[in-house]
């Protein structure tokens, strides 16, 4: 969904929002939708590189170029991870919000529900070139099935394993994992003098739900049945989840502090040598603004059960990347889609995705030779084959609030030394289930 990890989660509940007669845009005079003029935009960017102030680096020429070519100037706003699910419900409710903005892609479906976002039928998708410019796997996480999307695809990123290859040659691995078992026991050979086998971001909610929702896959379970009712304590997630904190209760392959980190802490450990994995969105791109060098780490498929990566029980990823949306009573129309057409473009989407270290969604973007490198060739193939969108139901913003809490406070326990045990696993889903508004 986003590249810094942070928790999109906070005390606006979805439910409320989605309640409420939604409708985004608007005449805001303090940090909402721009109004001055059909010359002006106002955009929410998410938080993509290692800090806001590379973010906006990254982003404000592309905007000065757009204000050449159409003589619209863009309001530039980046929201951190921490504020951007609220700062969006906000807007909802309130009708002030900006005229375009970033959204994860796995919250397309609920923020559809409320209301607020300007549907892409056949008409506005034509006046960006159509659909079929878009990888199908990127359209898969842009709203439910059977409605018109809520977004467009912007950024497309796939989950893989980083290691440090230095640390790796002196523990005496030759290879990166490729199973569960695999990385377990070569994370036990690289956890010694203060230096830990993997990384994890455990106050993070929507990382949470990143990592169990891909292992309750490999254990053929689903967080939601066919009809979209919340089924959060089947035996396949109860042995996700598990399998998951145990890899810092049981295994002990991940620093008890990593149960705090909720903001890229773990990827600058990594970074730094002070930890040998990492399971991260297409972090190139980041490893670099945090001053490591390519040669010093490589990148593989996330691991999975055995065999190969693929689909079923073999899926290693779910369908990470970022949307970009307009506000339905947007009082400049016409310039919000002018700019989702220039963002969307074959030339800015492989500048942007360059700067960013993520993959095009636009599939002419991707024939450029720089998304078919050691750091991205990885994340191509298991976008292609090995990935999976997180559920697109209307209550999947809460599924993140309520699961992934119950993972923070799993892994809070582990890290207190407070045993973990397949009846407080499920006890901490049967809670998180009570609270999915009721179908």
């Amino acid at each position: 969904m986003r590249r810094i990890r942070a928790a999109a989660i906070g005390a606006v509940t979805l439910s409320l929002a989605l309640a409420a007669s939604a409708c985004g845009g608007g005449s805001s005079t303090d940090g909402g939708g721009s109004n001055d003029s059909p010359k002006t935009l106002t955009y929410w960017a998410s938080n993509q590189g290692a800090s806001i102030t590379v973010d906006k680096k990254v982003l404000k020429p592309e905007l000065d170029k757009f204000e050449k070519q159409s003589g619209i100037r863009v309001k530039l706003e980046v929201i951190p991870w921490s504020e951007l699910l609220n700062r969006i419900l906000t807007a909802t409710t309130s009708g002030q919000g900006p005229d375009v903005l970033n959204i994860g892609n796995t919250w397309s479906a609920s923020l559809q529900a409320s209301g607020a976002l300007l549907p892409w039928d056949t008409k506005n998708f034509g006046g960006i070139g159509g659909k079929d410019r878009f990888v199908a796997s990127a359209l898969g996480s842009t709203g439910a099935r059977g409605e018109d999307p809520a977004a467009v695809p912007l950024y497309s990123m796939a989950y893989a394993l980083y290691y440090n290859k230095k640390m790796f040659a002196d523990a005496g691995i030759s290879k990166p994992p490729a199973t569960w078992d695999e990385l377990v026991a070569d994370g036990k050979k690289l956890a010694k003098d203060g230096k830990w086998g993997l990384g994890a971001e455990g106050a993070n909610l929507s990382e949470n739900i990143h990592q169990v929702f891909v292992l309750a896959k490999q254990h053929g379970a689903d967080f939601f049945t066919a009809d979209g009712r919340p089924d959060f304590t089947s035996e396949g997630a109860v042995t996700a989840i598990k399998q998951y904190v145990d890899l810092m209760a049981k295994d002990k392959i991940i620093a008890p502090g990593n149960a705090e980190y909720a903001q890229n802490q773990s990827l600058s450990d990594f970074a730094k040598g002070k930890t040998a994995m990492v399971l991260w969105q297409t972090a190139s791109a980041t490893l670099t603004s945090l001053g490591m060098k390519d040669d010093e780490w490589g990148v593989a498929p996330a691991p999975v059960r055995s065999g190969t990566p693929g689909s079923g029980t073999s899926v290693n990823s779910m369908v990470a990347g970022i949307n970009l949306a307009v506000f339905k009573n947007t009082d400049n129309h016409d310039g919000a889609l002018k700019f989702v057409k220039f963002m969307t473009s074959d030339a800015e989407q492989k500048i942007l995705n360059k700067a960013y270290g993520s993959i095009p969604p636009v599939k002419a973007a991707q024939s450029d030779p720089a998304f078919n490198t050691k750091a991205t060739a990885a994340l191509r193939n298991t976008l292609a084959k090995s990935a999976a969108a997180l559920p697109q139901v209307a209550d999947e913003s809460q599924f993140e609030t309520g699961v992934g809490t119950a993972v923070k406070e799993l892994l809070a326990d582990a890290a207190g030394g407070r045993p973990v045990t397949t009846e407080s696993v499920k006890a901490k889903l049967e809670k998180a289930q009570q609270q999915m508004p009721a179908k």
